[in-house]
């Protein structure tokens, strides 16, 4: 279980990283907000941080990583409530103290390991929110797809029953975005599912006849259902100039992974801020051939990084970036993953070391190039 926080606590001789740039100073917080930031005489009882960095709570957009707990292995399947508790646990000592559980509603039942789980985990997560064992702050991501039948009532379903954050519109059609041949299609998930040729030949055929007839169809009633809530909606692996004037209609505001340098830059030119993965830049490019993170950074195109499926990517990033780009700023790259991420999902409460912010924050020393969190705390509470 998470620590309390205590009433009153301060943190000295800190490297400490605002929105806009670096000091070394003292942060003092109560009742889990931060009162001040400052230099000079450190106040009596103050906790030495050692020079470490101190920076904001990292803020997580997309992870599907809980799915990967639930069912380690293809036909394996693990407890639900176990799952979910190892998965905050990895969530909290990356630094990590908002995250959106990115859960998948991809109605497809003859496809197992490829429809996801959403409703188990979703009440995994009230089981261990109720027991007062999450570490992290957990919100709800739903990943639609929306060449499947019944997407938008299975994602009504969901809302009449959770509270909803976030929902990106995604479209893995073998021949769309991401899988730009069948064959990529088909490798992929015969080697991430373990299914057979034969199940996945009925799959591929029904997935190109779904993504002709419903794809636009779902796709706008998903926007309906979330646009009257308030839920942020996110377009994901866009690749054409289509795909981003698609994005701009549908009033969506974060473009998740655009595949090409052109979808990237319209999206960002038109406001929709662009969210790339925090390994796609630490390995130094794409696992799939697609467009390059670190690239998108040095044009001025990158707006958000998201670990994605590896959790300590995340806090890896930004100390990367400004590694291979000298001409960035720690405090800029940290915006990444700190400011950038919550100021998209509405969240102006946190993201960055100022009075009035909640007191997410994260203790960093580098270890050579490897930043480790040697504490985080949310809302003043010790989590890791």
């Amino acid at each position: 279980m998470p620590e309390s926080a205590p009433a009153e606590q301060v943190f000295a001789n800190a490297r400490i990283v605002l929105a806009d740039g670096e000091m070394t100073g003292h942060v003092h917080v109560s009742g889990g907000v931060i009162r001040a930031v400052d230099t000079g005489a450190v106040p009596a009882g103050a906790q030495d941080l050692e020079g470490d960095y101190l920076i904001p709570g990292l803020v997580e957009l997309h992870t599907d990583h809980v799915e990967g707990h639930l069912a380690p292995r293809p036909k394996v399947r693990w407890n639900p409530l176990s799952a979910v508790l190892a998965y905050d646990a990895q969530i909290a000592t990356s630094g990590i103290t908002t995250v959106f559980d990115s859960l998948r509603v991809w109605p497809d039942k003859r496809a197992v390991g490829m429809d996801g789980d959403a409703p188990v985990l979703l009440e995994a997560f009230a089981a261990a929110r109720a027991a007062g064992a999450l570490r992290a702050d957990h919100r709800v991501h739903l990943r639609c797809e929306v060449a499947t039948d019944t997407v938008v009532e299975d994602t009504a379903a969901i809302l009449a029953a959770h509270e909803v954050h976030l929902i990106s519109l995604m479209d893995h059609t073998p021949g769309q975005r991401q899988f730009a041949s069948t064959e990529h299609f088909r490798s992929y998930y015969k080697k991430k599912s373990g299914i057979s040729d034969d199940e996945l030949d009925v799959i591929v055929a029904t997935r190109l006849d779904y993504h002709t007839r419903l794809s636009r169809p779902n796709r706008q009633g998903l926007v309906a259902l979330a646009h009257p809530r308030g839920i942020v909606l996110a377009s994901h692996d866009d690749a054409t100039p289509e795909h981003v004037a698609e994005a701009i209609g549908d009033g969506l505001a974060i473009a998740e992974f655009p595949t090409t340098l052109e979808a990237a830059r319209l999206s960002h030119e038109a406001g929709i801020r662009v969210l790339m993965g925090a390994p796609n830049l630490v390995r130094g490019g794409s696992h799939t051939g697609n467009a390059s993170a670190e690239d998108l950074a040095r044009r001025g195109l990158l707006d958000i990084l998201s670990s994605d499926y590896v959790p300590a990517s995340l806090l890896w990033a930004p100390f990367d970036l400004v590694r291979r780009v000298p001409a960035i700023p720690l405090a800029a790259a940290l915006r990444l993953v700190t400011k950038n991420p919550a100021d998209a999902a509405k969240l102006t409460d946190r993201g960055e070391i100022a009075p009035g912010k909640r007191a997410d924050l994260v203790r960093v020393r580098l270890a050579g190039e490897v930043p480790v969190a040697r504490a985080v705390w949310r809302e003043g509470a010790r989590v890791a």
